[in-house]
């Protein structure tokens, strides 16, 4: 698809400085690590992980998505319903599988190496939402080919996904106050930076929970929905509990943090 990379950054930039702003204007939390250091790091992992993946898969989803409608390949492919239905199944089952992955790196203890590097931040703010070790970036990336492959998911549907699931990260990692009542709302049709900022306590049974990023009901669903933090917003400690020196959460450590004790 023509641009597609152009789209995406597009909506990326636009959507970190939105949120970026709404933290100046409305933070929910006073941060206590420094922001400079966090921020280097965690925009670095997003130019290191956007190389990674250009450099070492031959064919991303969006171009898989082209090449399987071509060959009818793919369930929606041989069934060929409307073409709206196809987007809206597709993106429904790509979300999914997005929560049942995440889920997957909570639980199996090498993939929780790569996955944790996410949860080391002790701020949770836009740029967490793109904090991720290249070689997580590598296995979600196959596992959404996967996924792709075996729905048939037309590529319009692919850069939707990709385009939501990016801002809902920097949506929902986003240190902003929304209003209570509004937030009890929002949550029932998206996972608001409240709902989700309770996935990063430091508190394990707290941590996993809330594994969703775009659709609230797979948490509710499948019983991993937590309302609220023990300790409360404002209270609650971020991060890991093994991992609370500054010093060893720079650029370079992050990067060799799973192959470590």
């Amino acid at each position: 698809m023509h641009n597609e990379m152009a789209i995406r950054l597009s909506f990326f930039i636009g959507v970190f400085l939105l949120i970026a702003l709404w933290e100046l204007l409305a933070p929910r939390r006073q941060l206590i690590d420094s922001k400079a250091r966090r921020w280097v790091a965690n925009l670095s992992l997003v130019a290191i992980n956007a190389a990674a993946a250009r450099f070492l898969l031959p064919l991303l989803p969006v171009s898989l998505a082209i090449l399987l409608e071509g060959k009818g390949w793919g369930l929606l492919n041989v069934l060929s319903p409307p073409g709206w239905l196809k987007i809206v199944v597709a993106l429904v089952f790509l979300d999914l599988i997005i929560y049942l992955q995440h889920v997957l790196f909570h639980y199996q203890p090498l993939l929780w190496r790569l996955h944790r590097m996410h949860h080391t931040d002790l701020d949770i703010d836009v740029t967490t939402g793109n904090r991720f070790h290249p070689l997580e970036i590598i296995i979600s990336l196959l596992i959404k080919l996967a996924a792709v492959a075996a729905v048939g998911a037309p590529a319009i549907a692919v850069v939707i996904f990709e385009i939501i699931l990016n801002a809902a990260a920097q949506f929902n990692h986003g240190n902003i106050r929304i209003p209570l009542p509004l937030d009890r709302w929002l949550r029932l049709v998206v996972v608001t930076p409240d709902m989700h900022r309770v996935h990063h306590s430091v508190i394990v049974r707290e941590t996993n929970s809330n594994f969703g990023f775009n659709i609230p009901l797979w948490d509710r669903l499948f019983g991993t929905y937590r309302e609220q933090p023990r300790d409360g917003h404002l209270g609650m400690t971020i991060g890991l509990k093994e991992f609370r020196d500054p010093a060893e959460l720079g650029l370079l450590r992050l990067l060799r943090q799973p192959f470590e004790r």
